[in-house]
């Protein structure tokens, strides 16, 4: 089987969508599909196999900043990729986004399936007759979340299966773990807003524990975050997937402090896949996967003193701190990658005896 991943935004730019769809491939891959991407990427793609359509242009969208790749001549790489590839079946992660995806969304008449990852408000430009006429002939649409599917559902109505992200939980099980002098927490997310790094060193500063917080990426909130100076805090930049793996394993607690725009948690997986105990906020989106005392510890998003408290009891507590670690490592279980590729392939092989056996040419 030939499988044509299609992803609005750059690979080597780190995001949630991307790490889905470069995870996504390697497991197909492994489990004998030919599977290749297209996509936008700021120099060298970070894994084989990918087709790009160049680089990408920061986009404002739901709070955050995406990179995308847009034009005439985005459209051209586009659908030339797709005519040397000659896939068996295309799979389009947000087919609504500007670039690669709406591309093919509109031009392509082969066997194709979608997946919807925004959380959030979609402008009324998107609910257009021919994006909403070309969503009803695709075979399938996913979409990764209940608010994900609802977003998808206001802007353009129909179907959606729900398929959750996926954590591909040998990459983070086998990570060796960085050492660590003394118990760490471990922040990793774009350093804006919504991800809620400012509300983490509030309750940091205050935390009067022998600990330290690693802090990774960066954002455009970076130079004022660092301005405030707080102490114990060791600000890493942008890191490699391997040292943020390393860093995982290394570190006591992986917290992820969102104000709000999450479609999934997937992050949490991955915190809970490398050993760490999750400490998080109680939001829509991290409630797919986190179940309150049970494998994460949630607090009410933007309170800096309900998340101070909340990172003292795991610090102190080891009995605490076992418990959601052994837990957290069979809820990662519960959404690996592997499973999730799965059922992916039965959704290409519909879509292909559903369709045409000969994809249209463009």
């Amino acid at each position: 089987m030939k499988v044509l991943m299609v992803c609005p935004y750059s690979l080597s730019r780190p995001g949630g969508v991307q790490s889905q769809v470069m995870g996504l491939v390697r497991e197909l891959r492994g489990c004998g599909v030919d599977a290749r991407i297209i996509a936008p990427s700021d120099g060298p793609p970070p894994v084989p196999g990918v087709m790009t359509v160049g680089e990408s242009t920061l986009w404002e969208s739901n709070g955050s900043i995406a990179p995308v790749a847009t034009g005439a001549q985005v459209a051209r790489r586009t659908i030339d990729a797709l005519g040397f590839f000659e896939p068996d079946v295309v799979h389009l992660h947000e087919p609504m986004v500007p670039g690669p995806t709406l591309t093919l969304l509109l031009g392509y008449h082969g066997p194709m399936i979608t997946t919807h990852h925004i959380s959030g408000h979609i402008g009324r430009d998107w609910a257009m007759p021919a994006v909403r006429s070309n969503l009803e002939r695709v075979h399938a649409r996913a979409a990764v979340s209940q608010s994900a599917r609802a977003t998808a559902f206001d802007a353009v109505g129909g179907d959606y299966e729900l398929l959750w992200n996926g954590v591909e939980v040998d990459r983070f099980a086998r990570a060796e773990p960085t050492p660590a002098t003394r118990p760490a927490v471990f922040f990793c997310g774009r350093h804006e807003p919504r991800k809620g790094l400012s509300v983490l060193l509030d309750a940091w500063r205050g935390i009067d524990r022998d600990a330290t917080l690693w802090v990774a990426s960066k954002g455009p909130q970076t130079e004022e975050l660092q301005a405030r100076d707080v102490a114990n805090v060791e600000w890493l930049g942008v890191v490699s997937d391997e040292e943020r793996n390393a860093r995982i394993a290394g570190s006591r607690i992986f917290c992820a402090p969102s104000t709000g725009g999450e479609s999934f948690g997937v992050v949490l997986l991955e915190g809970m896949a490398g050993g760490a105990a999750v400490v998080a906020s109680d939001i829509d989106g991290y409630r797919n996967v986190a179940r309150a005392d049970v494998d994460a510890v949630l607090v009410a998003p933007e309170d800096s003193n309900a998340l101070r408290t909340a990172l003292r009891a795991v610090l102190d507590d080891d009995t605490l701190h076992q418990r959601l670690v052994q837990a957290g490592r069979q809820r990662a279980d519960e959404f690996s990658m592997r499973r999730l590729a799965a059922r992916y392939c039965e959704m290409y092989e519909a879509a292909i005896k559903a369709g045409s056996s000969h994809p249209s040419r463009q």
